[in-house]
C-alpha cells in the first residue's frame, strides 16, 4: 500500500507545490534518507513516502516500550518493593523489583512505614539485586555522566543520578528532599559550576549503594538506628517486614518518561518485564528476544530491529509504517503522549544525525496516526514544522 502511494505523493510534492504547498513539506521532499506515513481516521494513507523502510527510530522506541509495558501490566499497575529483616543478623533486606520511581519521596513514605511496623534499630542493610544480570548494560548505553547515560538496575534511587550545587563554596544536594550521602560527595570534585547532575556511573554497584545510603539516611531521619554496613545477597528464609507499593501507577511513569524522554525509566520497564516473563535475571539478549517476539506475534513485522527499550541504540530499526501500526494499537493510553503543538500528540526521538516524530494529530476528535522518520541532519525542531504542515493538511483533506 505504502509504495503505491508513495512514489505518486512524492511527485506531487515535488511538482505541485500549488497542492503542498508548505515549505516544510517542501523541503522534506528533498531529503533522501527519510520517511513518512500519515493516514486519515479510516487508516487511509494521506501521505507516505518510503513508509515501509527501516530508520533508527531513537527515542521514538519508546512508544513500543510503553506499549509492551501498558499491554502486560494495565495503566493502573502500581510496582511494588519488599523489605525483609534477618533477626539473626538484624540486618534489613530489599529485594529489588526494578521500580523505576523510587525517588526520594517514596523512601521518605518507606522510612516512616519501617519505623511504624517497629523498625528501632539494623546493623546493615542488604540489597538482593538478583532480578537484573550482573553487570547489565543494554546496548547503547554510553559511559558520560550524563543523567541519559544511567545504568538500570535493580534496587535504584531518583532515577539512579544524583543532584549538587554549591552554595558559598559548600556542596550540598540541589534537592531539598535529598540528603546528601557519602557517595554523592565523591562527585564534588566535579561541580565546578554552581549545580551539577550527573548518573551514579556504570556499575550497578554503585547505583545500589547510592541506594542505600540514602535509605539509610532516610530511615536515621526517623530516628532509627542504622549501622554503615551494605551487603549483598539474595533474601532466603527471612521474614517479610514490609510492602512498599509506589504512589505512581504505569500511566502516570510513562507519561513522564514520553514527555521527558528518561531512557532509565523505559530502560528498567522493559527488564522488569522480561524478568518476571522468563523467571530468571533480565538480561540485553532477552530484551531483543523478548521485544521482537511479542512485536512479530502481535503486528507480524518483519525487517525491523529492537535491542533497547530506550532507543538509545543505533542498530535499533523501525519503519514509519510499523509506527504507525503501533500508534493504532496504542490509541487506548492516546492521551498519555505530551502535546507537542497545537492538537498533536508525539514522542520525538533525537541523536546524533537522526530526528524522528510519532504520534495523532487531531482533528474533531480523530486521532489520525502519523510517523516522521529522517535519518539525516536537519535544522532544530524541522520535525515540529513538518507536523504542523501535516495538522494542516488534515484539517484540508
Amino acid at each position: 500500500m505504502q509504495k503505491i502511494y508513495s512514489g505518486f505523493i512524492l511527485l506531487l510534492l515535488i511538482f505541485s507545490p500549488s497542492i503542498f504547498a508548505d515549505t516544510a513539506l517542501e523541503k522534506f521532499a528533498t531529503l533522501e534518507n527519510s520517511g513518512l506515513l500519515m493516514v486519515d481516521k479510516f487508516g487511509h494513507p494521506i501521505l507516505s513516502d518510503q513508509a515501509n523502510t527501516a530508520f533508527i527510530p531513537a527515542s521514538t522506541t519508546k512508544l513500543v516500550t510503553a506499549w509492551l509495558a501498558l499491554k502486560h501490566w494495565g495503566e493502573d499497575y502500581h510496582f511494588k518493593t519488599h523489605f525483609y529483616l534477618d533477626s539473626s543478623t538484624n540486618t534489613l533486606w530489599i529485594k529489588g523489583s526494578g521500580d523505576p520511581f523510587l525517588v526520594s519521596e517514596e523512601l521518605i513514605v518507606i522510612a516512616e512505614n519501617l519505623k511504624n511496623h517497629g523498625i528501632q534499630q539494623i546493623n546493615a542493610i542488604g540489597l538482593d539485586s538478583s532480578l537484573f544480570q550482573e553487570n547489565l548494560l543494554l546496548p547503547g548505553t554510553g559511559v558520560s555522566q550524563n543523567p541519559y547515560d544511567a545504568v538500570p538496575s535493580a534496587i535504584a534511587a531518583n532515577f539512579n543520578t544524583i543532584n549538587l550545587k554549591k552554595i558559598k563554596g559548600k556542596v550540598v544536594s540541589a534537592e531539598a528532599q535529598t540528603p546528601l550521602t557519602a557517595y554523592a560527595k565523591t562527585f564534588s570534585n566535579q561541580l565546578k559550576r554552581r549545580s551539577l547532575r550527573v548518573n551514579t556511573g556504570p556499575d550497578p554497584v554503585n547505583a545500589e549503594r547510592y541506594f542505600a545510603e540514602l535509605l539509610a539516611a532516610f530511615l536515621r531521619k526517623q530516628g532509627i538506628i542504622v549501622g554503615d554496613k551494605i551487603v549483598r545477597g539474595r533474601v532466603d528464609k527471612q521474614a517479610r517486614l514490609y510492602t512498599h507499593t509506589n504512589s505512581k501507577s504505569l500511566a502516570e511513569m510513562v507519561t513522564a518518561m514520553m514527555k521527558y524522554s528518561t531512557n532509565f525509566l523505559a530502560n528498567q520497564l522493559v527488564l522488569v518485564l522480561i524478568a518476571e516473563t522468563n523467571h530468571r535475571p533480565a538480561n540485553a539478549k532477552d530484551v531483543q528476544q523478548y521485544m521482537e517476539q511479542t512485536l512479530i506475534k502481535h503486528f507480524h513485522w518483519t525487517n525491523f530491529t529492537m535491542k533497547d527499550g530506550a532507543g538509545l541504540s543505533r542498530d535499533n530499526r523501525l519503519s514509519p509504517m510499523q509506527l504507525v501500526d503501533l500508534l493504532h494499537a496504542f490509541k487506548a493510553w492516546k492521551k498519555l503522549l505530551p502535546e507537542i503543538e497545537s492538537n498533536i500528540y508525539a514522542k520525538s526521538g533525537t541523536m546524533n544525525g537522526i530526528s524522528t516524530l510519532a504520534g495523532y494529530i487531531v482533528d474533531d476528535n480523530n486521532w489520525q496516526p502519523f510517523a516522521l522518520m529522517m535519518n539525516q541532519a536537519v535544522p532544530y525542531k524541522f520535525r515540529n514544522r513538518i507536523a504542523v504542515a501535516l495538522a494542516n493538511k488534515t484539517v484540508r483533506h
